[in-house]
C-alpha cells in the first residue's frame, strides 16, 4: 500500500512511501489497516490513508527478499 494521507501521524506515516500490510480480519471490519510504520511496529490506521498498488513481479520479488 502506498500512503496518501498521514493526518495526525506525520512523524509514523511518510506520504507516498509503500508500507507493508499485515492482514487482520477485525481491522478491516472496522475500517482501518495493519501497517508497520516507520517505527517498525504494527499500526492500525484508517483505511483512507493508503491505497493498494500493483508492483511488478520483480519489484516484489526483490521487496520480498530484503523483508
Amino acid at each position: 500500500m502506498v500512503c496518501v494521507r498521514n493526518d495526525d501521524y506525520p512523524a509514523s506515516l511518510e506520504l507516498r512511501k509503500l508500507y507493508p500490510v499485515i492482514e487482520d480480519s477485525f481491522a478491516a471490519e472496522h475500517g482501518m489497516l495493519r501497517v508497520i510504520d516507520e517505527s517498525g511496529e504494527d499500526y492500525l490506521y484508517p483505511r483512507e490513508f493508503f491505497v493498494p498498488i500493483d508492483l511488478p513481479a520483480s519489484i516484489e520479488k526483490t521487496l520480498a527478499q530484503i523483508a
